[in-house]
């Protein structure tokens, strides 16, 4: 039974959804593909919420593709299971037994979870990864690192036959490759760009655990063309973990996405307040 006694917290909340009528009509069938990681994976209210937006997105007409990372619980479990990792310029060696266990974690247990969640709060799910119906076809990176993937063959048929079905697909960034039964370990970011190039998607939204990029004052850039985000990595403003997002984002726009928004997925309703507010929520990059 709803209550009838007036407050000001319903009128703001009628006004946000009036406001918001511009942007869910100009978002309407498009396409926004949105990674998923950091500590919002292993907290139950924010794996919730945003599974909540995931599913108000579809409900106003987006087709949402979720790929998310789970490093952690990757950890977790091969330190569980005593498989001691080699590491080579600071990156994983992801031998056979590795590449087993991160299958087993990404494709089981965290895809899973996330479609629950989002079955949870009422919206249609369906988790793979980038083996099923070829979907990611991979080469290795560097030999060195073993079954380490870059995408270099998409075939994203599978991700438009769930749209057309009103499903929201809930990709693991494991991929398949050329040979018989090889299975390698994608960056969660580089697949999410190579999901969103593949589909040419509208939006690319790096949910990360920071605010977004940062100029030399420590201050949020909010927008910037691609020119500019090769003169920040040139010159050193952008350093560190920020570079490969970055360069995620310049690969996915070369390859037809609209644009790329790396925001903090630690602010509540992140993508909500990207898509459907006049403010936006990081910082966005397109042409």
């Amino acid at each position: 039974m709803k209550s009838r006694h007036m407050n000001q917290d319903w009128i703001a909340t009628a006004r946000t959804l009036s406001e918001a009528l511009p942007y869910m009509q100009r978002y309407a069938g498009a396409i926004v593909v949105v990674k998923f990681g950091g500590n919002a994976m292993g907290d139950d209210a924010a794996m919730a919420e945003f599974a909540r937006d995931i599913v108000l997105m579809r409900q106003v007409g987006i087709n949402p593709v979720v790929v998310h990372g789970g490093g952690p619980m990757i950890n977790e479990m091969l330190s569980r299971l005593g498989i001691v990792s080699e590491f080579v310029r600071g990156k994983r060696v992801t031998d056979k037994a590795t590449i087993q266990v991160v299958e087993m974690v990404l494709t089981g247990l965290v895809n899973k979870r996330i479609v629950q969640a989002i079955m949870a709060e009422g919206g249609r799910a369906v988790g793979l990864s980038g083996k099923d119906d070829n979907l990611m076809v991979c080469d290795a990176d560097d030999a060195e690192l073993g079954f380490v993937g870059r995408p270099s063959k998409m075939n994203p048929q599978v991700l438009r036959d769930l749209f057309d079905a009103g499903i929201i697909p809930v990709v693991a960034p494991i991929g398949t490759g050329r040979g018989k039964n090889e299975t390698f370990n994608v960056n969660g970011d580089t697949a999410a760009g190579a999901i969103a190039g593949a589909l040419r998607a509208d939006r690319l939204l790096l949910l990360t655990d920071v605010s977004g990029v940062k100029d030399q004052g420590g201050k949020v850039v909010t927008s910037m063309t691609p020119d500019e985000v090769r003169a920040m990595i040139a010159d050193g403003t952008i350093a560190g973990g920020m570079i490969p997002k970055t360069e995620t984002a310049l690969k996915a726009i070369d390859e037809g996405v609209r644009a790329v928004v790396i925001l903090d997925g630690r602010v509540s309703n992140a993508c909500l307040l990207e898509l459907f507010t006049e403010h936006g929520a990081g910082s966005l990059i397109r042409r």
